[in-house]
């Protein structure tokens, strides 16, 4: 889709201030460096945003709009590939794993984990939508074991709510560890490691302990 030059303005602002808040906090990202960075007048930058905290639930907005596609399209694509719950859900896994990998320099932070993390230097409605997007979050990974847990009860005594909770927390974990150690292939790495422990608790018994193909060696 070809974007209008005032569009394109309001996206390269956002797409600077988001940059900014990750680096340093959104306390510490100023209006003025972001319209010079973006090179335009005051007057440019508050033809698209009236304040700091209109800009801020534009950028949440922007956030939470640009992972629920990722999110959409890799279920979707683990639907179409596996009528089999578990199975589709696996293959979601390994495709996000996927996603991940490809970023050239690793996932550039969690804007969401940002903001909740200063949540007083925002009004109710921003507040609101960091809570409503970690809540979305969750939920769909809930339901997505839910379903699985329906068709294959798991092997330990766990509750399906915590374990969808589970992979929100090992996202914003692995992107600290990734930042912390400079190694962004935590984060793929931690995604395929949660789609081992997925499958091993859902997969049943008689399947599980079926003796492996022996591996042969190449002479």
């Amino acid at each position: 889709m070809i974007m209008r030059k005032g569009e394109e303005t309001r996206e390269r602002i956002l797409e600077i201030a988001e940059s900014s808040v990750l680096a340093k906090g959104f306390g510490a990202t100023s209006i003025e460096e972001v319209i010079a960075e973006a090179g335009i007048t005051k007057s440019g930058f508050f033809y698209h945003f009236k304040d700091k905290s209109e800009l801020a639930r534009a950028m949440m907005l922007r956030y939470v709009e640009k992972n629920d596609r990722i999110f959409d399209d890799v279920f979707d694509r683990g639907r179409q590939l596996s009528d089999d719950p578990l199975q589709s859900f696996l293959i979601t896994l390994k495709l996000l794993a996927e996603v991940m990998g490809d970023l050239p320099n690793g996932h550039p932070g969690c804007l969401l984990a940002t903001f909740v993390y200063q949540e007083r230097l925002f009004d109710r409605e921003v507040r609101a939508l960091t809570t409503d997007e970690v809540r979305k979050w969750s939920e769909r990974f809930r339901a997505a074991l839910a379903g699985v847990a329906e068709a294959y009860p798991p092997q330990d005594a766990v509750d399906i709510n915590d374990v969808g909770d589970m992979f929100s927390c090992l996202i914003d974990g692995s992107i600290i560890m990734s930042r912390a150690l400079g190694d962004s292939s935590i984060l793929q790495r931690q995604i395929l490691a949660f789609r081992s422990f997925v499958k091993m608790l859902f997969t049943p018994a008689a399947q599980a302990a079926m003796p492996r193909p022996a591996v042969v060696a190449a002479e």
